[in-house]
Formats: structure tokens, C-alpha cells, sequence
């Protein structure tokens, strides 16, 4: 048998074998501090540079590689295309523009070596004479930098991997690295790398972005004085900011200039002549173009950095090419929709809410403005009392118009998708991505109001109703819980009349709906919503559902429809089509995701086909008479409580799309029961969009959804029999195409022009225009065309 020993033993045998020496070696270095040795005291010295080695190659795998070092000058943006390869964003690191040495004004190198480092052509990397004076400096009390602009240029390089606190860890590896930088780059590529990145306030990084930014000129234009001021703000941006700091920076350029005429840079007798100069600022702070997709491109860009990460590349310096399922066409077509219906409502808006009836500083809503604002939190933070800062403020006109303007902003969300393959194929987040970067297609969640409905039609068409079946038009009593009764209602008395499916849907019969909504239960709707693309919003299994008072995104809900004009297959959207090095080889390719059954597709294909009722006969039949539309499509408009939030989305076989109209704050409206319908709010936009898609033969007007065939031997038989009396098939396509409603009249002062709004803008004091409206209102009313209104939640309409 082999005896196991125990490790607890061994150590300690071991600790028992070398103690005594330990204790001795340590007791015999106590006694070298205390009675120090010539011996002792030389070893000692000896060991200080050994240590401080020994700590600087320690350092050294903690600092850049000489790889990423290299990398540098030559890093590139990634490239954002669209599907036809025209440019939508490109993800930069910074706002910047690289220009070569050659390109940068002479006056710009003199005054920066001058200034902060006049051996920079002598030394590699440090200047031994310059780190010692800094210190003995630092020392007495008056610290200052000792950094070569090598040095300054590794620190604006990694400020991550060098660390930002001063120690002397941090000064090695910076130390470290620039000693890597000048064994790998020139001094006059130093120069350029150092000029190209040095940041200059206000989103302007290099010398290029800072000579459009303070001078309104380009660095190769740059003259003496602009030169030595902004090499001046280099010292501290900040503190020398010539827009806010005149007098400092005047009093630095100043230095600057002395100090190019110290290095023989500059004429004593051009010193006297530039000192009295003025500045000269000419400021215009410096934005990045947003491109055309700027909201999709936001959101490409999050997916991009995981992408990136999982796969070791830079996003803003390996020259990604990124080939999206954005076409350009199509956007350009989105934008101008959006912002020609945008344009159109704000002058509604700004009409409605111009009166001192709609804004008035003493009203309720008003005055919940204010105490929201900034401003009242500051005022009151200084002391004021509530009403003390409330009637300051509403007093402050200025305020109050800023105020007005910011809340009754109208705003757009526009999204369109390939059904077949969940292509992404137009974004557009808001009006305007300078002015409101917010995004309504993929982070805004508002009730969807009536577009809603065709989940629990869905849903009773799943269980095996009919579009033919019917049900009552009559007084819906619905508990909620307690006490609480919901009645939905559609904005006049039920007519008692018996209603087919079909028709309520093309109609938008809230009655209907919520008695169909009791039948086949609102947890299945919930959950078909879901599985059809409404996968992020939380959905509410009660009763109001049915009319739309869960918020969700236009995202989902164009995703959803799209299931349906798939033939109830779900595809998560997709952005990017593949990904390709610089060189233009392929990296990855991204394809549709698998397809998720949603709805059978006969299923599918009724819920579709009772959809097309409401753009022939129905609240969305401006498709037909306005925009002249004749493809085969469907789709569904909505409206939510107080007409706060308008919804259309409307599907062809090729394409989906939808729009969602409102104001960032859901209490603003466009208190108008006609303009704020989504059959006139956000039915517009999409109109415009299809119609331009279909002239430029993007979309074909010819394709139609097809009813799926049955499978099985009956179906065999019942094609046979329907064969043997199949009428003339040159009258058939006539047949089959889709039966239109009589297009409706234009209004008398209607815009014919091909590039005019979608709709007129009233007056604000005309009384014919408004007679009109009047008329318009009555029309839609009498024929059963006014958009149905949900409660805002399910226990806003109990009684």
C-alpha cells in the first residue's frame, strides 16, 4: 500500500526548514538601516535604477502596441451604403478632417513648435533637459508640463490605456509610448498625426475642423495671428476659448507670438505690428452631415459596435463597408413625404394653437408646461416660491414662446419594409434629426388606436369566423373590473343594424370590434399580436386592447403587418445585407432570419382581403380617389383619443409601410376632429411615398396577393369543377381586380400641382376654407367614414 501524504504536512516541513533563515535575512537588513554600511549605501544606490527598469518593462505591455500605433494615420471611417450603393453615414470617431502637412499652413508648425516644443526636431520622444526644469519646478511650487508634443500627441491618442491621473505610473507609459511613436513615425508624420487629432472645443477635432470652426477658413488659409491663436488654446481649451474668453485668448496669441520671434520664427518688428490686432473670431460651430437615413443610421450603428466587438474590428478605423437594405430611392421619397405632410400640419397646428383660448398662460395644461420646464426648476432651486417662479415665467414672453413652439412641434414617424424578406427599406425617425433626434419609429411607443384592430379580426378569422359573418352595430357594455363598465363607442348612436365583418373592419366599428374582442378572448389576441411582430411593447390582455390602448412602436407594428402581407410569416427586420475589409472583400453575409408562423396562410390571406375593404370603400379610401393608387393593396388607418396620435399603414406584395403622426407630448393636439384623423394626418405621408414608389416602378403596380391554393384531393376535385365553367380569361383579370369606390371630389381649392401638400392648409381667418372643412367633416361623418377614437386606457372609458 502506498501511504498518502498529507500537503498541510509538507508546508509545514517547509515553513519550519526556511523560517529561521527568513527572520535572519530580515533581521539583518534592519540592522543595515539602522548602523548603513559604504557598502550598503552603493548597493543601495545601485538598486534604485534596477527597480525603476524593472517597473518600466512591467509597464510596457500595459501601453499601446506599436501595431495600433501604426494604425493610427492610416484609420477609416466605416462606410455606410445603401442596397443601390449610394452613401448614407460614415461612423467617424470624432468630427474631423485629416489633411496632409502639406496642407497646413507653415505659420500653424512654427507657432506650435515654438510654443511647445522648440527641440522637437532634436530629441526621441522626451526632452531629458525640459522633464528635469518641469520637475525642479513642480518642486518649489510652480508646476508646469514638461511633455514633448509626442508626448501630448500619445496622451490624445490612448487616453484610456495611459490613464488620465497624475502619477508617475502614468507619466511612464506615456513616456513608454512615445519613445513607441518615434520608432515607428517620422517627425513630420508626428507633426501631421498631432495636428490631425489635437481637439479644439465644439465638436472640431484637428486643425482643419478648428480653422471652419473659429475662422470660417480652411488650415492651408490660416494666417499668422489665427495660426498662434489657436495653437494657443492648446495650453487650456477652455480657459482660452476666444468665443468665450476674448481677452485671455488675445493675451495667449500674444504669447504665442513672442514666442515665435524668441525661436526665429517670426520679425521682431511684424511682433509690434501684430500684437494690436484683434482677434478677428468668425465662429460657426461645425455639425456632421446627418445623411439622409440619420435615424436609421443611429441605430445601425449600436447593431454595428456589438458586431465590431464580437468580431475584433473598429468601426471608426478599419474601413468597414456596409452594405444596408436602405434604398436610396425609396427614402428620398420618404423624406420629401414627411416633410411635405410635416410642413402641411404645422401650419394647422400652429394655427390652432395660436389663439390665447388654446394657449393661455393661466390655463391647467399651460401651466403643467411650466412647472415641467428647466427653467421653473432653476427659479425655484434659487429660492423662489412656486407661484413666485410661475408668474415670473409666464411673464417672461420670450419663454413662453420658446415654450409654445418646443410642445406644439408636430412630429412624423416613417417606416417601410420589403415583406418578403424583411428588408428595412425607408427610415425616417422625425422631421427633422437636427432639431429632434428623438426617434418615432424605433423608441416612441403611442397607442396605435383602430391599426390595432386587424389583430383580433385576425384572431376570429384563426378560430374560423368569416368575413361574412355579423354581428350587431349596438350599445357595448363591457366590466372591467368593480364597479367599472367600459362602452366603447364610434361618435354617434349605434344603428342596430347587423354588420358583416368585413364591413366593420373597412368601416373601423368600434361596437364590432369589441364584441368580437369578448368572443375570442383578448389574452389570444395579445398573444397574436406578438408572434405577428408587436414583440417589445408590453401588450394589456383587457378589453380596450381591441381599439388599440397598449403603446407600441411604428417598428412593430409595420413589422406585423408585413406578416400579413407575407402570407402570416413573421421576419424580424433586417438592416445590413453583408459587411466587407476595405479592400472590398467580403467579411459576412446577413440574410432573412427563418420565417416564424404566425397565421396560417389562408388565415393570412382573409384578414388581408377583408383589409382591402378599407382602402376601397372604406377610412382609408384617399389612397384611391387622392393619390390615384390602383396596385392591389390593403391596410388600416387609426386615430387614438382626442385625436392625439394619427396611424396609417398600408401593404402592397413588395412593400409595407406606415406612418404615425402626433406631438412629443401625447396631451397636445391638433384639436381638429378632421385634420387629427390618421385618415387625414398620417394617411398623407404614406400616400405620397406609394405613389412616388409606383412612378418610378419600384413597386409593381401589377403584382397582386394571391390567395393560397388548397392542398388535398377535394381541392383537386373543386379546381377540376370550378375549370369546367371558368369564364373567358380575357375578361377574367377585369374580375378580379379590386372594386373601387367612386373617387371622391377635391376640395375646391385642392392643389393640382404634382409637388403641393397632400392636403390644403386652411387659413387661419378664411371663411370659405373653413366652410369647407365644415363640409368635409359632415361628409365623412354621414357615409360612417370617421375614424374611431379608443378610450386612452381601459378604464378611461368606464362610466
Amino acid at each position: 500500500m502506498v501511504a498518502i501524504r498529507s500537503p498541510f504536512r509538507e508546508l509545514k516541513q517547509l515553513l519550519a526548514r526556511f523560517a529561521p533563515r527568513l527572520a535572519a535575512t530580515f533581521a539583518a537588513a534592519v540592522e543595515g538601516v539602522r548602523h548603513p554600511t559604504r557598502r550598503g549605501v552603493l548597493r543601495a544606490l545601485l538598486a534604485l535604477p534596477v527597480l525603476f527598469l524593472l517597473y518600466v518593462l512591467a509597464l510596457i505591455p500595459f501601453t499601446p502596441g506599436i501595431s495600433d500605433i501604426r494604425k493610427v494615420s492610416s484609420e477609416q471611417p466605416a462606410q455606410i451604403l445603401s442596397a443601390d450603393g449610394r452613401k448614407l453615414a460614415e461612423f467617424k470617431q470624432s468630427n474631423r478632417e485629416w489633411v496632409a502637412l502639406a496642407e497646413i499652413s507653415p505659420h500653424v508648425i512654427d507657432a506650435l513648435i515654438a510654443t511647445e516644443d522648440h527641440r522637437f526636431r532634436e530629441h526621441f520622444g522626451l526632452d531629458w533637459r525640459r522633464t528635469i526644469a518641469a520637475a525642479l519646478n513642480t518642486f518649489s511650487g510652480d508646476r508646469q508640463g514638461g511633455s514633448t508634443l509626442t508626448q501630448q500627441l500619445a496622451r490624445n491618442l490612448y487616453p484610456e490605456a495611459i490613464g488620465r491621473a497624475p502619477t508617475l505610473t502614468r507619466k511612464t507609459k506615456e513616456a513608454i509610448t512615445a519613445l513607441k511613436i518615434e520608432a515607428v513615425h517620422s517627425k513630420d508624420e508626428i507633426l501631421e498625426t498631432y495636428l490631425n487629432t489635437v481637439p479644439f472645443l465644439y465638436n472640431a477635432y484637428g486643425i482643419e475642423m478648428a480653422a471652419r470652426t473659429y475662422f470660417d477658413t480652411s488650415a492651408r488659409r490660416l494666417d499668422v495671428l489665427q495660426a498662434a491663436t489657436l495653437v494657443g488654446m492648446l495650453k487650456g481649451n477652455s480657459y482660452y476659448n476666444p468665443v468665450l474668453n476674448p481677452e485671455r485668448s488675445l493675451q495667449r496669441r500674444n504669447i504665442v507670438l513672442q514666442q515665435m520671434v524668441r525661436r526665429g520664427k517670426l520679425g521682431a518688428q511684424q511682433l509690434d505690428a501684430l500684437r494690436g490686432q484683434p482677434l478677428r473670431i468668425d465662429f460657426e460651430r461645425q455639425s456632421e452631415p446627418s445623411g439622409p437615413a440619420p435615424h436609421f443610421a443611429r441605430q445601425l450603428r449600436k447593431w454595428l459596435i456589438a458586431w465590431a466587438d464580437r468580431n475584433g474590428y473598429s468601426i471608426d478605423g478599419d474601413g468597414l463597408i456596409v452594405r444596408t437594405t436602405i434604398d436610396s430611392r425609396l427614402q428620398a421619397a420618404a423624406n420629401q413625404a414627411v416633410a411635405r405632410q410635416g410642413n402641411t400640419l404645422q401650419k394647422v397646428a400652429d394655427a390652432a394653437w395660436s389663439s390665447r383660448s388654446a394657449w393661455s398662460p393661466d390655463s391647467s395644461l399651460v401651466q403643467s408646461f411650466i412647472r415641467e420646464s428647466p427653467e421653473y426648476g432653476a427659479a425655484t432651486s434659487k429660492g423662489r416660491t412656486p407661484q413666485q417662479a410661475m408668474q415670473e415665467l409666464q411673464a417672461d414672453k420670450g419663454f413662453m414662446r420658446a415654450l409654445q413652439r418646443q410642445k406644439t412641434q408636430i412630429q412624423i414617424g416613417f417606416l417601410a419594409i420589403d415583406p418578403r424578406n424583411g428588408h428595412v427599406k425607408a427610415w425616417v425617425g422625425s422631421r427633422d434629426f437636427e432639431q429632434d433626434a428623438f426617434d418615432h419609429v424605433q423608441q416612441a411607443r403611442r397607442q396605435p388606436g383602430s391599426t390595432f384592430k386587424p389583430f383580433v379580426y385576425g384572431e376570429a378569422f384563426r378560430q374560423g369566423a368569416s368575413p361574412n359573418d355579423r354581428l350587431i352595430d349596438q350599445t357595448v357594455e363591457i366590466a372591467v373590473g368593480g364597479a367599472e363598465i367600459w362602452r366603447p363607442t364610434d361618435g354617434r348612436p349605434p344603428s342596430g343594424e347587423s354588420m358583416s365583418l368585413g364591413d366593420a373592419l373597412a368601416r373601423s366599428k368600434n361596437t364590432i370590434t369589441a364584441q368580437l374582442m369578448q368572443q375570442v378572448g383578448a389574452a389570444k389576441v395579445a398573444r397574436l399580436a406578438r408572434d405577428m411582430g408587436v414583440r417589445e411593447s408590453k401588450l394589456e390582455a383587457v378589453p380596450s386592447l381591441a381599439l388599440g390602448t397598449s403603446p407600441v412602436t411604428l417598428k412593430e407594428m409595420v413589422s406585423a403587418y408585413g406578416t400579413i402581407a407575407n402570407a402570416g410569416a413573421y421576419l424580424e427586420p433586417l438592416l445590413v445585407t453583408r459587411i466587407e475589409d476595405r479592400d472590398g472583400r467580403v467579411i459576412e453575409e446577413f440574410g432573412p432570419a427563418q420565417a416564424e408562423v404566425a397565421l396560417k396562410p389562408e388565415v393570412a390571406y382573409t384578414l388581408l382581403d377583408s383589409m382591402r375593404g378599407v382602402i376601397n370603400r372604406g377610412t382609408g379610401r384617399d389612397i384611391r380617389s387622392r393619390y390615384g393608387i390602383r396596385a392591389d393593396v390593403a391596410g388600416k388607418t387609426g386615430t387614438t383619443q382626442d385625436n392625439a396620435d394619427g396611424w396609417f399603414i398600408l401593404m402592397h406584395r413588395q412593400l409595407v409601410a406606415g406612418a404615425w403622426v402626433g406631438f412629443n407630448d401625447g396631451r397636445v393636439t391638433l384639436r381638429s376632429d378632421h385634420w387629427g384623423q390618421g385618415a387625414h394626418s398620417a394617411l398623407p405621408v404614406v400616400g405620397d411615398f406609394f405613389r412616388s414608389a409606383l412612378r418610378a416602378r419600384i413597386v409593381d403596380p401589377r403584382l397582386r396577393f394571391a390567395a393560397p391554393e388548397e392542398t388535398g384531393w377535394w381541392a383537386r376535385i373543386k379546381r377540376w369543377w370550378r375549370g369546367l365553367f371558368a369564364p373567358d380569361p380575357v375578361a377574367a383579370p377585369e374580375r378580379r381586380r379590386p372594386v373601387e369606390a367612386a373617387p371622391k371630389p377635391e376640395a375646391p381649392d385642392a392643389p393640382a400641382a404634382a409637388d403641393a401638400p397632400a392636403v390644403p392648409v386652411p387659413p387661419e381667418s378664411d371663411p370659405l376654407q373653413e366652410k369647407i372643412d365644415q363640409i368635409l367633416r359632415e361628409s365623412d361623418e354621414s357615409e360612417g367614414l370617421r375614424e374611431d377614437v379608443p378610450a386612452a386606457a381601459e378604464a378611461a372609458g368606464a362610466r
